[in-house]
């Protein structure tokens, strides 16, 4: 980065009538931003931010050569060609969404998600979960279902939740809401899969049960990978608590809910 930030630091500043009309905007002492233009001198990480957001430029972006920085800046001040400032929360979803690993496309697509139950003891939750690119960020779906306590009566409260997904180092993290009460965000953190086919997947989610004490619980999770391509509604049938003996869950999910740590299932936070 050092190696061409003052040359590109040089360009900026021809769009502004002088380097002392640069320093007064930025607040900055005219002697430390000299080195700076000289290469004698290298921004702290705080003044390299205050820099880059007064130009308009990302950090990335000043620590290209210089012939590839002109020509991404053009003739004209680079502020003026870039969408309006953002906000400190949009800039922290930007960052993550650079940050995240474009392997996060291979997650694309339909899953069951298993786990215990948070508020119903001896169950298993079958979810329907949907993973997609929207707008340039990675967003997933989930639906549940809980059916109906009363004996005999088959009717189901029904639960959305919307999301957003980042693959970040060896894990995948996706953190969504409930959309229709808006009271909780839940997070699931996902070991991916190397091989060249996506099977199941192992990993946590931790959230709150349904129960009015709305206990904090982490239960062992586990999504079983459905295709890219599905009948949404025969998937959705599936959707559902299941007992956790159910000769409908096979063998294999059942051994990875109950990995060793997991007690009954679940970690509770106290």
């Amino acid at each position: 980065m050092r190696e061409f930030f003052p040359s590109n630091l040089k360009q900026l500043c021809r769009h502004y009538r002088s380097i002392a009309d640069v320093c007064r905007k930025l607040k900055f002492n005219r002697g430390q931003f000299n080195r700076y233009l000289s290469g004698h001198s290298f921004p702290t990480p705080f003044n390299l931010k205050r820099i880059c957001d007064f130009f308009g430029v990302e950090e990335y972006e000043i620590a290209m050569p210089t012939e590839q920085f002109i020509t991404l800046i053009g003739g004209q001040p680079r502020r003026s060609l870039r969408a309006p400032k953002m906000s400190e929360p949009q800039r922290v979803l930007e960052h993550l969404k650079q940050s995240s690993s474009p392997r996060v496309q291979m997650l694309t697509g339909y899953y069951y998600e298993y786990h215990y139950a948070m508020s119903d003891p001896g169950h298993v939750m079958c979810s329907l979960v949907h993973i997609h690119e929207k707008d340039g960020y990675f967003v997933y779906e989930r639906n549940e279902r809980l059916q109906s306590r009363v004996p005999g009566k088959e009717d189901f409260e029904c639960y959305r939740y919307m999301g957003i997904v980042y693959y970040l180092q060896d894990r995948v993290f996706l953190i969504d809401y409930e959309t229709l009460t808006s009271n909780e965000i839940s997070q699931t953190i996902l070991i991916p899969s190397f091989k060249s086919k996506i099977t199941r997947l192992n990993g946590l989610r931790l959230g709150v049960s349904a129960c009015d004490h709305r206990t904090p619980v982490c239960s062992r999770v586990v999504w079983d990978f459905l295709g890219t391509d599905i009948d949404f509604n025969i998937a959705y049938h599936r959707v559902r608590l299941y007992q956790a003996d159910t000769e409908e869950i096979d063998d294999d999910l059942k051994a990875r809910l109950n990995q060793a740590g997991i007690l009954n299932g679940l970690f509770r936070i106290v």
